[in-house]
């Protein structure tokens, strides 16, 4: 059973012979702590973990375009201001130990005037949107025995990122109607993207990319969610269903559960990273919503970082019957942290290795 055809026996609780593997990726200081753990430093993880081939086109297809350049403004000491490609300023340790967040300091709309003029780089006719050589692309995937997918658009997370969390909140009640304009815009531009290329050829999954909840609860209201997101969420699945698009994901952090069954009536139906920290548990998510609802992620990177062979075995025992089930892809619950060993790793990866239908 070659990569495609497990992905959508998995997708559709169907007969497959083991579980799809696929994980979000380690940071980069993972990587050097692993392999200064002895992982190989000259071949590729996926090879060496065992993951199933799984690809998406560039996110440029529905980012900005063209994107800012990313620019060092200031240097404060140890610190440096810059601009990142989404236009956001940003100030951030010039010698950070590890992963680390960045103080946000500016966005690049904060009036109606910067989204007039944000908006410009959102032209869904860029030709820069799809790859320069598309034709050969389509004809080299037509064949292929890999799961292809596109990312879909994001209609808060995008928002939020450009405009800050607290800017595009009190916006939801100061100033609704120009959420709603933002909101709209996007969804007629990402539609508008979409139908360039969707219907080309067959693809496997279409992903929205929406964090929109943080350790406890969303950052939207699930009365805001129904007036201003749902309307454009359930236009743009309707376009992805009638290209055929059967798999709609939506990659979210934090405690999404209240968002749940919002995101399945819209027509998305696979959620990822489930984060445990968060209170995602994948074992009562199913319980709760049923084969309505697949997932991915749920490994929790706390367990793993710990190191305890025991501990990391009684958690992989307790996902087997969702693996074994479908509709669940077994993966870390974000980005893979530098506290995880190479032994701890590997342990966790043998053990999903071992488990056949």
């Amino acid at each position: 059973m070659n990569s495609r055809e497990r992905w959508h026996a998995v997708n559709s609780y169907g007969s497959f012979d083991r579980p799809f593997h696929w994980e979000l990726p380690p940071f980069p200081e993972t990587l050097w702590r692993w392999e200064n753990e002895g992982m190989p430093g000259d071949d590729h993880l996926e090879h060496l973990v065992g993951y199933d081939r799984f690809e998406q086109l560039p996110t440029s297809v529905v980012d900005p375009c063209p994107a800012f350049h990313r620019e060092d403004l200031e240097y404060q000491g140890e610190y440096v201001l810059y601009r990142d490609t989404d236009g956001v300023i940003k100030k951030m340790h010039r010698h950070p130990q590890g992963p680390a967040m960045p103080q946000y300091c500016r966005y690049p709309i904060e009036t109606r005037t910067d989204w007039q003029r944000f908006k410009k780089r959102l032209n869904p006719d860029s030709p820069a949107r799809l790859p320069l050589w598309w034709d050969f692309l389509k004809k080299s995937c037509e064949d292929r025995d890999f799961p292809f997918g596109f990312r879909a658009g994001s209609l808060f997370g995008r928002l939020r990122n450009w405009m800050g969390i607290e800017r595009i909140a009190l916006s939801l009640y100061d100033d609704p109607g120009w959420v709603q304009e933002m909101v709209d815009y996007m969804v007629e531009f990402f539609m508008t993207v979409l139908k360039r290329f969707i219907f080309d050829f067959q693809f496997d999954f279409a992903v929205f990319w929406e964090d929109m909840a943080y350790k406890t609860a969303s950052l939207i209201s699930p009365q805001h969610f129904c007036k201003f997101l749902m309307p454009g969420y359930r236009k743009i699945t309707a376009l992805l269903h009638q290209a055929g698009i059967q798999i709609i994901a939506l990659d979210c952090d934090g405690y999404a559960e209240e968002l749940i069954p919002l995101w399945l009536d819209c027509g998305i139906n696979f959620i990822y990273p489930m984060e445990v920290a968060a209170g995602m548990d994948v074992v009562a998510l199913r319980q709760k919503f049923g084969r309505d609802l697949r997932m991915a992620g749920g490994i929790d990177k706390r367990v793993l970082a710990r190191g305890d062979r025991h501990e990391i075995r009684q958690m992989i025992l307790s996902k087997k019957p969702l693996m074994l089930e479908g509709g669940y892809v077994p993966g870390v619950d974000h980005l893979i942290p530098p506290d995880v060993s190479w032994d701890s790793f590997k342990y966790y990866h043998d053990l999903i290795n071992q488990i056949h239908s």
